[in-house]
């Protein structure tokens, strides 16, 4: 097992250093526009596929980045299945990514789905019921991307999907840390710096029947930003340790997903 998780590491650092390549080509400053040749939504194949969760908000959040939800899209995506596909036998792909609203019926094809910003959420009637079933069938959410009175807001909307889950704060001892890569230490990937660095990161889930020995269907990464880390990795904008660490907390969560 320890030559096996050598042979990982050495896998996930040469893809680190392709993405890398692939960044300074095809990368944009935050200043310039996307430079990728995304080809949008497919119908399914059986590849394994970044699913993005599109809402509508009355909370404001649009300007020079576009929707809330679309923060980091789809540089952030773009990157990381790359990762994905160069250190696992997940067939993925890598041209793009899915955008489906938490009402469409096609959200049950893919077993992953990623929300950004959550702190500008408004769940409808249709979306909440819709997303409890997906949930519930087998379906697993990653929260990313928010900051302190967003937490707030994250927490109100679940309550309408979700009306007896519980948030249960997890740590380096939690199953989703250690599906593919060993975090002991979650708490150790601080938020980018472009952020207010006195905010600390925390992770919390929602698991089946609130029991934490069951499957946890929900995470929330709270206080952080992780696909910020995918978004500019390998342009050298932050620490290339700390991109690395970012991709193992997605790459982590996926297997985790896809394995529960």
């Amino acid at each position: 097992m320890r030559r096996v998780r050598v042979v990982l590491a050495i896998g996930v650092v040469l893809a680190l250093a392709t993405v890398g390549v692939l960044a300074q080509s095809y990368g944009r400053s935050r200043r310039s526009g996307p430079q990728y040749d995304v080809q949008g939504n497919t119908e399914y194949d059986g590849r394994f596929v970044f699913v993005r969760l599109r809402y509508a908000t009355g909370f404001g959040g649009y300007g020079r980045r576009g929707a809330p939800w679309s923060h980091d899209y789809p540089e952030g995506e773009v990157h990381f299945t790359k990762i994905l596909e160069e250190i696992s036998l997940l067939r993925t792909r890598t041209d793009g990514s899915n955008v489906l609203s938490l009402d469409d019926p096609e959200l049950f094809n893919y077993p992953i789905a990623y929300m950004a910003e959550p702190g500008f959420w408004g769940v409808s009637d249709a979306e909440a019921a819709n997303f409890r079933q997906y949930l519930l069938k087998g379906g697993f959410a990653i929260f990313d991307d928010f900051r302190g009175p967003d937490w707030d807001n994250l927490q109100d909307q679940m309550r309408r999907v979700l009306p007896d889950a519980r948030w249960i704060e997890l740590n380096g001892t939690s199953a989703v840390f250690h599906s593919f890569f060993e975090i002991d230490h979650p708490e150790a990937l601080k938020i980018p710096s472009i952020y207010d660095q006195s905010l600390i990161p925390t992770y919390w889930g929602i698991f089946e029947a609130n029991d934490p020995k069951k499957r946890l269907m929900v995470i929330a990464n709270v206080n952080n930003d992780i696909s910020e880390y995918w978004e500019f990795s390998g342009t050298g904008f932050f620490p290339v340790d700390l991109d690395n660490e970012a991709y193992k907390f997605g790459i982590n969560y996926v297997m985790y997903g896809m394995t529960h």
